[in-house]
């Protein structure tokens, strides 16, 4: 058998080696030239990221069964901001992320339940409500003042809902319609009241009032509460008037001293002020003899 190789099998095989030798040349450029991107996008994901836009956030803390934190703080948050994000929205992040002991309430996020009234940059306002684009940073975040603190953010609200049950604040038995008849109310009379109906008890009116801060002053919710109910064409007349005997006590419509500071902070807009004085007008009618 012959050994001789010819001259142009020599040059294939020749060929054939220096492919073998630059294949893996090739790919080791490959794979330096992917490293080179992913490093580069990396690079650029890291400077997104330290050049994102935050929010300063300055939180009230404060919790009486732990002894490093008896003595009340303020702790600072940076939370990414997002468009539209409210207060509530921050604080949740700032729990979620940074410290999950963060205690406040909510739960609708919606404005309906009331349960997230905060003080907030030196107002009360409710945290679902309050856009944080709108307010001045750092965003100084507290509880309720005038109530106790529980924890953080969150106060006792017993006091609060005592004085809405003084007013009883619900329609009764008495003068009921009977069978199957309907109990009427004429559309005036339910735009008299409507604005009234809106209170979804979350304290800020009461924290807001210097009044009821200082005393046993029942507040501008309960008593719109009791204007709800009094102006109602269908309470009857005696509870009407053991309504109005209430609010005309010594802690009662006279209290108020027309500050509007309850007006101003209403997450609903309700009118409190007014209905304060409406009903000081009913009192005096009420109170009027002529012989």
């Amino acid at each position: 058998m012959s050994t001789h190789v010819s001259e142009s099998e020599s040059e294939a095989q020749a060929g054939t080696d220096q492919q073998t030798t630059d294949r893996p040349a090739a790919q080791q450029r490959r794979l330096e030239k992917k490293r080179a991107s992913n490093d580069q996008r990396e690079q650029a994901d890291s400077s997104t990221e330290t050049d994102e836009e935050t929010v300063h956030l300055k939180v009230f803390r404060y919790d009486p069964e732990v002894k490093d934190k008896q003595e009340p703080r303020f702790d600072d948050f940076h939370v990414p901001a997002k468009k539209g994000m409210t207060v509530l929205d921050a604080l949740i992040y700032s729990r979620d992320h940074y410290d999950s002991s963060l205690t406040f309430r909510h739960s609708c996020r919606q404005a309906i339940c009331g349960s997230d009234a905060l003080f907030i940059n030196g107002s009360q306002r409710l945290g679902c409500q309050t856009q944080i684009d709108e307010l001045d940073q750092p965003v100084r975040v507290e509880p309720l003042p005038h109530q106790e603190v529980v924890k953080d953010l969150v106060v006792d609200m017993e006091h609060f809902y005592d004085q809405m049950d003084t007013v009883e604040p619900y329609f009764q038995e008495e003068d009921l319609p009977s069978g199957l008849d309907e109990q009427r109310q004429d559309r005036e009379n339910r735009e008299k009241i409507k604005m009234s109906t809106r209170c979804i008890w979350c304290g800020a009116c009461m924290s807001s009032c210097n009044i009821a801060a200082g005393g046993n002053y029942l507040g501008p919710a309960a008593i719109n509460k009791a204007y709800r109910f009094v102006m109602d064409e269908r309470e009857g007349e005696d509870l009407k008037q053991q309504r109005l005997e209430t609010i005309e006590e010594e802690q009662g419509v006279w209290r108020c001293q027309t500050q509007f500071s309850c007006t101003n902070v209403c997450p609903k807009d309700i009118p409190l002020t007014e209905h304060i004085q409406e009903l000081k007008r009913e009192a005096v009618k009420n109170n009027l003899k002529f012989w």
